[in-house]
């Protein structure tokens, strides 16, 4: 029988988000777990795909459904039970702004919300997404340092001709390489 596994995807603005279609579809997939997929978008993240692209077994989350789900007392409150409904959370594309931010322990939309109070005994990957002239500002490197010293797994960004038309690097990974390094972290905390 398969190990039922719980995936919270995350994504920001930035153009890698029109990957997001392709990256759910081979999450579930996978073939060594019976997996669950469940996407938090920020409003900058909604621009790059449509909701209809995503495979109908998806929950998709966004910051509206932040407010309208708490009322009163004792209302579960949405960011903190996707903490604790997931079992892996991967940030992928995350963009400079909102690496910025997590960096920074600001915490103004639901995806960072859910990030600030993530259980740290739980992977969490991020797969930076921006322009080559974004990436190379000296701060990136030390808001990459920051998450990764808070036991976040960085998946590098990779080199290629941006949306934009420059070329180097700040490109996401590519979708085979973030869902392997998904596989590849369910199994080793499995065994």
């Amino acid at each position: 029988m398969k190990v039922k596994k719980n995936i919270l995807v995350g994504c920001t603005g930035s153009v890698a988000t029109i990957k997001l279609p392709l990256l759910v579809e081979k999450l579930l997939q996978l073939t060594e777990f019976e997996v669950e997929v469940h996407v938090i978008v920020t409003e900058h993240a909604r621009h790059f795909f449509s909701p209809q692209d995503l495979p109908a077994a998806v929950t998709l989350h966004t910051d509206a459904e932040e407010w309208t789900s708490w009322q009163k007392r004792g209302d579960p409150v949405l960011h903190i039970e996707l903490g604790k409904w997931a079992d892996l959370l991967v940030i992928a594309p995350l963009d400079a702004n909102s690496l910025a931010k997590m960096a920074n322990g600001l915490c103004d939309n639901l995806l960072l919300c859910t990030t600030r109070a993530w259980d740290p005994t739980k992977p969490l990957l991020f797969c930076p997404a921006m322009n080559t002239r974004m990436w190379e500002h000296p701060i990136t490197a030390t808001q990459i340092g920051t998450l990764k010293s808070w036991g976040h797994r960085e998946v590098p960004c990779i080199a290629k001709t941006l949306m934009c038309g420059d070329t180097g690097l700040g490109a996401m990974a590519e979708v085979d390489t973030i869902v392997s390094t998904i596989r590849d972290t369910l199994s080793m905390e499995q065994s």
